[in-house]
């Protein structure tokens, strides 16, 4: 929570800067007397004294609102474009502090899938949408740089600059290319530290690199040399661009459903390894033939020394005590829960019993589902085989990527006073909305102004300095939780980074599509969409294959970020791309 003294600080100044300032205008006049200086007379313009005015007399500028300030100069500008981003970077945090607070209360689902993601970009979004709604359709191309700045900036600086500052701070200690959670004995090795995320991270990242799609179509005119078909362009890619966007949210509407479906298998798989392990050991390696086929016979011992009361029958507490009796270290399984599945794959005369021979049929189907997975590896020494063991390494792998184990250490525990916190969440999130409307046109107007009286493009401005106002509070926050040093939490992270690309692709794009399409705009960003597309596909590929990052990694993500800012230059005012 931004403390209140830098709310008032803010406004204070904003305030400060509403009023004009007045001042006696000294003119140069003949002295009454040549031998008393009145302390103007006398000295004729020296010209160490003079300043080279940053805007003549003669121009002025318009009155965000009709009353909010506006200069012409370059160092007015630049001080309204610090007060309002400091106003935005408020209202990114009011809107970031009330979605994890109404996270808490409703969980996740439609809030989590649905409302957070637009909730986060939704200052980007603001500032996209009024770059392109001022004055005529002149004024609206020349703004629109604005918001195609921000894009590209906000995208550029998530995946470099934030993402290679979480490796950094995120770092542990790299165990069989694994990190080993809050372990951090090897400093700053760039082989030996680095992080691990869970398998979802990896959908995240490739998600992201999909999303790039709609930046694609609209640039294929450009890509063809055609000028006939840039207006139908925008179209296709706004429909595309909006069809992702609902796609993306009710995947995240539906991915806890997933996650624990995801869970259930591989949970399901590891108790079929183990039992396949605990049984192999029983039977002294003798389970299979010198075939790698079932041995019925061992099989049927085996079910003899289960089966206590020797009614021909398992029972399920029999199962439950041959469960016990197997330890499975790797995971915190739940004995019940262990019976329930393996009743429901052996039971198929559905009497709530295994016979003999569903025994022998289950176990048989789960060898030959191992021999399938796992792999058919011949020991050295006694000729038997070991897929068993594969198999078992194998689940083992694919529930440590599922990386749900320690969900129960990230729920929350039950809210107090729940009425007052939702009610505290809305009046953030209302807040928040209410600030990110309000100042984004006066900020735009500001940016635009500096860029008059510096002559620097205002893409740059917005490249460089506003995703550092409206992702500011989202930067520190995943550093902040990156720096906990544990997978799940380093997975959450970047996670939400990629989440954060995606909406800004499919959300911000289709804004800024609209606008273009709408108001009969130049898609004229050739240089800028390469840049999005080198920086989200280089970084979804690289993320999207590899669950573990060592600490050179961030050397990638640092380099792309001057890289990315020297290619727009020189593509726009070298070489002259449209």
């Amino acid at each position: 929570m931004v403390p209140r003294h830098y709310l008032l600080l803010f406004f204070f100044l904003f305030g400060l800067s509403c009023f004009q300032a007045q001042a006696r205008f000294i003119t140069g006049r003949p002295s009454p007397t040549d031998l008393v200086s009145d302390g103007i007379s006398t000295v004729k313009n020296p010209p160490y004294l003079l300043l080279k005015p940053l805007a003549s007399a003669e121009e002025s500028c318009e009155q965000t609102y009709g009353f909010l300030p506006c200069t012409t100069t370059a160092l007015g500008n630049l001080f309204l474009i610090i007060v309002y981003g400091c106003l935005m970077f408020l209202a990114a945090t009011y809107l970031s502090n009330g979605s994890e607070l109404l996270l808490q209360i409703l969980g996740p689902g439609i809030v989590g899938g649905l409302f957070l993601p637009i909730l986060g970009a939704l200052p980007d979004a603001m500032l996209i949408l009024v770059s392109g709604l001022s004055g005529t359709t002149e004024t609206a191309q020349s703004q629109v740089s604005v918001g195609m700045g921000l894009l590209a900036g906000s995208t550029v600086m998530l995946l470099t600059v934030i993402w290679g500052s979480c490796v950094v701070v995120g770092r542990c200690d790299l165990r069989d290319s694994v990190a080993v959670d809050g372990t951090i004995t090897k400093g700053f090795s760039l082989t030996e530290t680095g992080v691990s995320t869970d398998i979802w991270t990896c959908y995240a990242a490739r998600i992201m690199a999909i999303s790039v799609i709609p930046f694609i179509i609209v640039q294929l005119p450009q890509i063809l040399s055609s000028t006939s078909g840039r207006h139908l362009a925008v179209l296709i890619a706004l429909i595309v661009s909006l069809s992702m966007l609902v796609s993306y949210c009710l995947y995240q509407v539906f991915q806890p459903w997933i996650q624990r479906r995801r869970l259930a298998f591989a949970k399901h798989k590891h108790v079929i390894s183990g039992i396949l392990r605990h049984l192999k050991k029983t039977a002294l390696g003798k389970l299979l033939d010198d075939n790698g086929d079932p041995n019925t016979e061992i099989i049927r011992k085996l079910f003899d020394t289960i089966d206590e009361n020797h009614d021909g029958s398992l029972s399920n507490s029999e199962l439950k005590a041959f469960i016990i009796g197997i330890r499975f270290e790797e995971i915190d399984l739940d004995r019940d829960d262990a019976v329930r599945k393996v009743m429901a794959d052996f039971d198929t005369s559905h009497d709530s019993l295994v016979q003999e021979g569903e025994f022998v049929r289950g176990i048989q189907k789960w060898i030959i589902e191992a021999k399938r997975t796992g792999g058919t590896y011949l020991e050295s020494n006694n000729g038997t085989f070991k897929f068993i063991d594969h198999f078992h390494q194998q689940t083992k792998r694919e529930h440590d990527l599922l990386g749900l184990e320690e969900q129960s250490d990230e729920v929350a525990e039950g809210v107090e006073n729940p009425g007052w916190t939702s009610l505290k969440a809305v009046l953030m999130l209302l807040l928040g909305t209410l600030i990110a409307a309000a100042f984004a046109d006066p900020l735009v107007d500001a940016v635009d102004n500096f860029s008059d009286a510096t002559s620097i493009p205002s893409f740059f401005i917005s490249f460089i300095a506003l995703p550092l106002a409206t992702n500011s509070s989202e930067a520190v926050s995943a550093i902040i939780f990156a720096s906990r040093k544990k997978k799940r939490t380093a997975s959450l992270t970047f996670s939400e980074l990629y989440g954060a690309v995606t909406m800004n692709n499919v959300l911000c794009l289709s804004v800024f599509l609209a606008l273009v399409y709408v108001r009969g705009l130049t898609w004229d960003f050739s240089s800028e969409v390469l840049v999005i597309l080198i920086v989200c596909i280089v970084m979804g590929a690289f993320a999207s294959f590899r669950t573990t990052f060592p600490l050179w990694t961030c050397s990638v993500a640092y380099l792309l970020y001057p890289f990315s800012l020297a290619l727009v230059y020189v593509l726009d005012y070298v070489f002259g791309w449209s």
